[in-house]
């Protein structure tokens, strides 16, 4: 089978790449911050629109990497600029395009100072987010995963909270420090390869020591279990989400965090599948106490933006539990629970964030009994909360479904550990919603609070829409990486006896 298949004219990957970049390098142009607004907000709406031409183009039957691109870049080292799209990247493309104008709208009125540099940290950040996840290349990937640190990192620290330095400095560190091992197992692919090449595809399934393999899984396990991120490696991300800006959160929610999770599919299960399946029994581990530490965690919080923050934790730990029982139900579960995942704690971010330029307050104390004044509110809220804890009918209920059958498939004992934490889930969100919506009723500073308006709403309606069509027709997201998902698996089995 080829891997790449060049089913298009003209670059759309490029295209989808480099237009926010484009429109970031325009802004200085704009005169007035509402001109500014207006202007990204097309670029962001026009890179959405764009990327559904990917799936309508979509070749669902093949798990070869589609509307490839390619040219040589670097000849003395075999670097090339390659681009490409397949089942496990392609959702997670349309994702980022679409959560991207959500970001801007949500931002309209709640960003007052330095319009224009916000604007462009969300348009440079759109352009390293989609590199990652469209990068064929080793080099062209670390570029655009490295890239992505200096606008969130400004995002954070800029126009963060009051300990927005703290958070800014110790998301750089963290995040940074877990990539320094990336470019090591990089070279040593490029070095192990003949002839040398740093090119995604054609290192996979390369016949590496056992030895050495384990090395690479551990150097490419740091790097993505802190962007996840993994128990113990969660410590930075509470600090983050809870002083970054509404649409920071939504960012580092919503898409970063899928990248540690993409990682580990992407480059982990085909080119060291003996470092997998060694330290499999660990990670599974770690991610059946994450589950549990983060539902427990999230059960005690009273800040409602980390109350999400560390339910992000849970929902992640049930992601790489899908993708290290190493099966159909398994891996394709954790695929959908990454898209669910961002679609559901992103909305949750903009709900949080739509009540804090209310109240000025993330305490659920200041948001108590709110359901007689903000209904619309409270209806959307009461939907993302049970799509959070995965009810029935929802997107999250399909993935955490087919997350804990490939779990039972591997042991039942995993599986039975796991099943706690969605209790835990439906305890912190239920109790949220209580809280909020009936709790303490003549509470007298909602009394005056106004509901949504017509941009918020707008601004929720997609993800609500989103909820309920995976929720009760995921076949249609689903097919979209069937066949890159049985390639996949294909692939780390046939590594095992090389």
């Amino acid at each position: 089978m080829d891997v790449f298949l060049f089913n298009g004219s003209w670059p759309l990957l490029s295209v989808l790449i480099f237009l926010p970049l484009a429109g970031a390098c325009l802004l200085p142009l704009m005169r007035g911050a509402r001109v500014a607004k207006i202007w990204v907000l097309g670029v962001t709406l026009v890179n959405a629109a764009l990327s559904l031409k990917l799936y309508t183009g979509f070749d669902l039957s093949t798990a070869q990497y589609q509307f490839a691109e390619t040219a040589r870049w670097i000849p003395s080292l075999n670097i090339c600029y390659t681009l490409g799209v397949d089942g496990i990247s392609l959702l997670l493309v349309i994702m980022t395009t679409l959560l991207m104008p959500l970001c801007v709208l949500c931002s309209w009125n709640a960003i007052e100072k330095r319009v224009k540099e916000f604007l462009a940290c969300i348009l440079v950040m759109e352009t390293s987010m989609l590199g990652v996840f469209l990068s064929l290349d080793f080099v062209l990937f670390y570029i655009f995963w490295e890239a992505m640190l200096i606008p969130m990192f400004l995002l954070i620290g800029v126009w963060g909270g009051p300990r927005k330095i703290y958070a800014s400095v110790k998301f750089f560190l963290y995040t940074l420090a877990g990539s320094v091992l990336l470019p090591v197992a990089i070279i040593a692919l490029y070095l192990h390869s003949a002839p040398h090449t740093f090119s995604i595809p054609a290192l996979m399934g390369l016949p590496l020591a056992a030895s050495l393999q384990k090395w690479l899984f551990l150097a490419f396990f740091i790097g993505f279990a802190i962007k996840v991120p993994m128990f113990p490696f969660h410590t930075w991300l509470p600090a983050a989400h809870v002083e970054a800006p509404t649409a920071g959160s939504v960012l580092l929610a919503s898409v970063l965090l899928k990248m540690g999770t993409y990682g580990f599919l992407r480059f982990c299960l085909p080119i060291t599948p003996l470092g997998v399946e060694a330290f499999a029994p660990v990670v599974i581990g770690l991610s059946i106490v994450g589950i549990i530490y983060g539902g427990l965690t999230a059960l005690a919080q009273t800040d409602m933006k980390r109350l999400v923050a560390y339910s992000s934790v849970a929902h992640m730990g049930f992601v790489t539990l899908g993708i290290f029982v190493l099966n159909t139900n398994g891996v394709e579960g954790a695929m959908l629970q990454m898209i669910n995942h961002g679609i559901t704690t992103g909305a949750l971010f903009l709900c949080v964030g739509m009540i804090y330029e209310r109240t000025h307050s993330r305490e659920l104390a200041n948001a108590t009994g709110i359901g007689k004044v903000m209904p619309i509110y409270v209806t959307a809220l009461a939907i993302f909360s049970l799509s959070s804890l995965a009810f029935p009918g929802t997107n999250s209920f399909i993935g955490e479904f087919l997350v804990l059958a490939g779990a039972f498939t591997f042991s039942g004992k995993i599986a039975a550990l796991a099943i706690p934490g969605v209790v835990l889930g439906a305890a912190y969100m239920l109790r949220m919603i209580q809280r909020i919506i009936w709790g303490g009723v003549s509470n007298p500073g909602t009394s005056g609070l106004k509901d949504l308006n017509t941009r918020e709403i707008i601004t929720l309606a997609p993800l609500l829409i989103l909820v309920l069509w995976i929720g009760l027709a995921p076949t249609a997201f689903m097919d979209t990486f069937h066949a890159s998902v049985a390639h996949l698996l294909q692939q780390f089995h046939a590594g095992l006896k090389l």
